[in-house]
């Protein structure tokens, strides 16, 4: 009695897996090949007793690449093009199938999954105490070996035993809970119908047929490369985009070229454009069908043609193109030629294909990866267990290495023997060029994807989970539909900005590369990225981000190629589409402001780069009205008099004192250290006219360090000052010799390194991350904001805070050094000077923040105009008050008069 599938299934597989070469063989009197934990409807027979799965006498397991772990992720990959038939006797068994055409591509796609494993494992931080293993097979590109290897994947993790028995105690879907791959859809279908049985889920890395997202017939399907339907929608915006209302289709005799054409055809349709042909390639490529095309091309008077096609089938029809002499046509590319080395290296196809677009699978650069794929060699000590080492080795070297893997034949003898000194970074291959990371790119999103879902598994909440009585799944003893269903819900961002989820139907969100095919000077053909698709931005607008300024087209040229049923819409206006009447046909309007169109019949306005604005006819965006803090405001006026100002009055003060430099009062705690204090503070003046101004990179550097050097060295000369007050007292007890330690020379060395500690912050700060000029630019706004950037805000934060702690430094010193006598007393200024500057600087730093645009450089000037005239009035306009309005107090009678009697000033 046969055991019962689901119904679903179709009959072929249902006649495969109960044939001969794969049979259920039961101990009691019906098998179950589906644990009895599993929660979904039960496809299996009525019987409850454990199986055991067994293969045919004679036949032989596939080659594996395994690697212990505590999950184990299945990987099937078409490191083989073909396989060899082996003939069949039926009077003996058959010998088991040869893979031929080794594909080193595919062959960088299994590292990459084995990359991401090992990444995962080895960062910890995703599944913290569990480790990931894996287990790869070869499907050699055949539906067949695809199933078999599946299979394979389904039943036990050790070999056959005597005559091909598997473990008894083994179960037949118990080993791996989730199938990485197969790549190509033909394949896929095959393993999706298997592995829904069970519910086993299968993410996929290259299968884009729209057919898999059918959830009824594929339910444990998932994947992530787009499906086709998505290719057809970025395709309908691309010509949405350019406004071309009269386009061709050719596509190819396939399910892949009919079904992406046609509907391509009935979405174009309902935007309201026309199709001025829609042809077919045939598969038996006869030329006069092919020919055919072409007339049909050259009476259309259509110069924007889509080729929906795979590469074989669109190289048939350039052939022809050429043969004709047909030119001046721009092609659209669909994905699967896009990027084809066939058609983009032969240099003849070059003439009619330049300025091809397209739009290719999303790329990304991996970090680490190349070395990675490079770390192969026969020498390491994993060798002997990767069976498909080997045959790469020795078709990538053409040389004959000692071994060769089980179930694989290779005609190598003609080969050397490998010298052992093969390397592959000596080896230019498609191995290890990872510089076109797209399908590669794939399968790291779908290992990852799967890592995701366990980690969603094991952080689930009692009585929050979908199962029966909302119980948690049991890690230890893994279902696959459990983990299908965390691996559905999955939703991230990755290390690279992509958000990562599936929806409803298992497919990602659809992100293509729309790729320019450009001349190089060289002669040879580049891919330039001009713009890309993302389904998953929610405006629609957006979905499609085009770079028209990268583009060239057919020819060489960078005007769009037109196709319209309408008038062509002057540059600065664009096209609206009339109510009750099909897009092609157009009414001509205004572009807004800041929106340009300098070409004719835009299908939208383009809006100007940030720093542009629109002309008055909105045919060119010109620059920006730049807006800084400049001298010829009323603002930069004000403060470059009051700076100049500030300046001016201390050198009248240095005047002052200079011609009294032999009194007292001048002469009192070190004139030097006076003279240094005022020279700063007239820098400190005029350093905030260098805020003034257009920024400039150097003029940027210029004004942040200065600020912060000149500051410092007016503090250190009051810290000294402040110092000389407190030892000048501590002197005069009896018995005291601290004098000896704080004269001139101690007082200079203290300001130097006060000094210089900021000039080594400030030169530090200047070589890793210096200030630079930065433009903000408001997007509805006719000005560009110039200003300086602080290039490290933890530089310009250490800066204020060294400048704050002396500040502070001082504060506490002349509070100590308060009540000390008049005569040396200058404690009381300087404390009244510090309470000024730091309440500054206090109140300087959350207006800075939140001033916007140029006055954020205001607040900065102000502050520190407001605190040099702190410290000017604070310490030195007292002295000059006495020096000119009370000239009896300076004198040496009146300071002595005024230690004897100790009186407070």
């Amino acid at each position: 009695m046969k055991p019962q599938l689901r119904e679903d299934v179709p009959a072929f597989l249902d006649d495969f897996l109960l044939s001969e070469e794969y049979s259920f063989t039961p101990e009691e009197e019906e098998p179950s090949c589906v644990s009895e934990a599993r929660e979904p409807p039960s496809y299996v027979s009525e019987a409850d007793e454990s199986p055991q799965c067994k293969f045919i006498r004679g036949s032989t397991r596939l080659p594996v690449l395994e690697k212990k772990g505590d999950v184990l992720l299945g990987g099937l990959f078409s490191l083989h093009d073909m396989v060899v038939e082996p003939s069949l006797s039926f009077n003996s068994t058959p010998h088991s199938l040869q893979c031929t055409r080794f594909n080193f591509r595919t062959f960088r796609w299994m590292q990459t999954m084995i990359f991401a494993i090992e990444e995962i494992n080895r960062d910890g931080k995703l599944l913290p105490n569990m480790t990931l293993g894996y287990k790869i097979y070869d499907s050699c590109s055949t539906p067949h070996q695809a199933l078999k290897a599946a299979i394979e994947l389904m039943g036990s993790e050790k070999g056959p035993g005597v005559k091909g028995m598997l473990n008894p105690a083994d179960n037949c879907h118990g080993i791996v809970p989730v199938v990485i791959g197969d790549g190509g859809s033909t394949q896929s279908l095959v393993v999706a119908h298997f592995l829904g049985v069970f519910y086993v889920p299968q993410v996929s890395y290259f299968s884009s047929c729209a057919c898999l997202s059918d959830k009824k017939e594929f339910p444990a399907f998932l994947r992530t490369m787009p499906s086709d339907f998505f290719q057809v929608n970025s395709l309908v915006q691309l010509v949405k985009h350019f406004g071309w209302t009269w386009v061709g289709v050719i596509a190819g005799d396939d399910d892949y070229g009919r079904g992406g054409a046609s509907k391509f055809v009935t979405e174009i349709r309902n935007l309201g454009a026309c199709i001025a042909l829609h042809e077919i390639i045939p598969k038996n490529r006869a030329q006069a069908a092919i020919s055919s095309i072409i007339s049909n091309i050259r009476s259309s008077g259509v110069w924007v043609i889509l080729v929906f096609a795979v590469e074989q089938d669109a190289a048939v029809l350039f052939d022809e193109v050429l043969r004709e002499g047909l030119t001046g046509i721009q092609w659209l590319a669909s994905e699967a030629w896009s990027t084809a080395a066939i058609l983009s290296s032969p240099k003849k196809y070059h003439r009619i294909l330049q300025g091809s677009m397209g739009f290719a699978i999303h790329r990304a650069h991996i970090p680490g990866l190349q070395d990675f794929l490079l770390r192969l060699n026969p020498s390491s000590p994993d060798f002997h267990r990767d069976p498909f080492l080997v045959p790469f080795w020795e078709e990538l070297f053409q040389c004959r290495l000692g071994g060769q893997a089980e179930g694989q034949k290779y005609n190598i003898e003609e080969n050397p023997p490998c010298s052992g000194t093969e390397e592959l970074r000596n080896i230019t291959s498609i191995y290890s060029d990872v510089s076109q990371l797209r399908i590669s790119y794939n399968v790291y999103k779908a290992v990852y994807a799967v890592a995701h879902g366990l980690k969603a598994m094991r952080s689930c909440v009692e009585g929050k989970e979908p199962f029966s009585f909302h119980a948690c799944s049991d890690t230890n003893n893994m279902q696959p539909w459990q983990l299908l269903h965390y691996i559905k819900h999955v939703a991230y961002t990755n290390q690279f900005g992509d958000e990562i989820r599936f929806d409803e139907n298992g497919d990602p969100a659809a992100i293509y590369d729309l790729v320019n095919w450009q001349l190089r000077q060289n002669g040879e053909m580049e891919f330039v990225f001009v713009g890309k698709f993302d389904k998953a931005t929610v405006a629609v607008a957006q979905k499609l981000q085009i770079d028209e300024q990268k583009i060239l087209w057919n020819g060489n040229q960078t005007k769009v190629p037109l196709s319209m049923c309408s008038s062509i819409c002057p540059p600065g206006t664009r096209k609206a589409i009339q109510p009750h009447f099909p897009i092609c046909c157009y009414d001509c309007v205004a572009c807004a402001a800041g929106e340009i169109s300098n070409y004719t019949d835009a299908i939208e306005c383009v809006r100007c780069l940030p720093e542009f604005w629109s002309n008055a006819e909105k045919t060119a965006c010109i620059p920006k009205q730049v807006e800084f803090l400049s001298f010829t405001d009323t603002m930069g006026i004000c403060l470059s008099a009051i700076s100049l100002i500030g300046s001016f009055s201390t050198c009248v003060v240095i005047l002052i004192f200079y011609c009294h430099r032999t009194t007292p009062i001048v002469k009192a705690n070190n004139s030097e250290l006076s003279f240094l204090l005022l020279f700063s503070l007239t820098l400190c003046f005029l350093c905030s006219l260098t805020f003034i101004g257009e920024p400039s990179k150097w003029s940027c550097m210029f004004r942040h360090t200065a600020f912060g050097i000149i500051f410092v060295l007016c503090v250190a000369c009051i810290l000294g000052k402040t110092i000389v007050v407190l030892i000048a007292f501590k002197a005069t007890m009896p018995g005291t010799n601290v004098m000896k330690w704080f004269g001139p020379t101690q007082q200079k060395t203290i300001i130097i390194f006060c000094t210089l500690v900021q000039v080594i912050i400030c030169t530090v700060w200047l070589v890793v991350a210096p200030p630079i000029p930065r433009q903000l630019m408001p997007p509805k706004s006719a000005v560009v904001i110039l200003l300086c950037d602080e290039g490290s805000h933890v530089a310009f934060a250490l800066v204020l805070a060294y400048i704050g702690f002396l500040a502070c430094l001082c504060l506490l010193l002349a509070f100590l050094a308060r009540k000390l006598p008049d005569n040396f007393n200058e404690a009381r200024f300087i404390s009244f000077s510090m309470v000024i500057f730091c309440a500054v600087w206090v109140a300087f730093i959350p207006a800075y923040i939140s001033s916007p645009g140029k006055y954020s450089t205001v607040t900065e000037v102000f502050a520190i105009l407001a605190s040099s005239y702190g410290l000017l009035g604070c310490i030195f306009v007292p002295k000059c008050y006495i020096i000119l309005l009370n000239p009896e107090k300076n004198s040496r009678k009146y300071f002595l008069s005024k230690s004897l009697t100790g009186r407070n000033f």
